[in-house]
């Protein structure tokens, strides 16, 4: 866990109140981001500790607080929301789970593959939104399954000649049968419960092999798993 949650952790152990998700949220239109600032105060086990309105802010401030999750938005001046993506996960500082609409998929996949850990629709509803931030902060990082399905669908269909993306095949050879098994179902966006049911292994153990094969395939995040299952074609119909 980052630095943040350790500190929560340790403010639980003394007794000074339960353990919280601290959030930074990173969104440059001021009317949207006191909106998602409000609807994530009204949780008790979700804590905001500071907001950004730009992408290089968020990064700084990723870097100086180390909070458990950045509510990234897209399309941001100065640094845009890909690129500050790139930068905190690389760095190691947040999970990030970006803030998109639907029509900008070209985007979110670039924020996908720089690592971040889910994505968010604009349009999603208060309870949305809070059970996004507890999903990733959970270390799930596939939110709304129905929803992810498609958007991975339609991210990993190459849109001209250069932007194909050629997966090879090879990497799947460090993998074991049972891997392989929940690779592809991560790929078809299903979540460790699911797969657990799906495969007839316990929950726990669902995540073990998860961690190992974002482990063997050198991946950041559960997502990028589930992106790569598509284009390698182990994700299923």
């Amino acid at each position: 866990m980052h630095g943040g949650a350790k500190e929560s952790e340790g403010e639980a152990a003394s007794g000074e109140g339960p353990v919280r998700v601290r959030v930074l949220v990173a969104e440059d239109q001021l009317a949207v981001r006191a909106g998602l600032v409000l609807i994530l105060r009204s949780a008790p086990d979700i804590e905001v500790i500071a907001e950004a309105a730009d992408g290089e802010q968020a990064v700084r401030l990723a870097r100086e607080l180390r909070p458990d999750l950045v509510l990234m938005d897209v399309q941001m001046p100065r640094l845009d929301g890909v690129s500050a993506t790139r930068e905190i996960v690389a760095g190691q500082l947040a999970d990030v789970l970006i803030l998109t609409t639907f029509d900008l998929d070209e985007y979110v996949f670039g924020a996908l593959r720089a690592g971040a850990a889910g994505f968010l629709l604009k349009d999603s509803d208060a309870a949305g939104l809070l059970e996004a931030v507890r999903t990733v902060a959970r270390g799930e990082g596939m939110i709304a399954p129905a929803v992810t399905r498609r958007l991975i669908a339609e991210f990993a269909r190459p849109r001209s000649a250069s932007a194909v993306t050629t997966a090879d095949p090879a990497v799947l050879a460090s993998l074991t049968p049972r891997e392989r098994e929940v690779l592809g179902a991560v790929g078809q966006g299903l979540s460790n419960a699911q797969i657990a049911d799906r495969l007839a292994m316990a929950e726990a153990t669902v995540k073990t092999h998860v961690s190992r094969v974002l482990g063997k395939l050198e991946l950041r995040s559960r997502v990028q798993a589930a992106v790569l299952a598509q284009e390698l074609g182990v994700a299923g119909p």
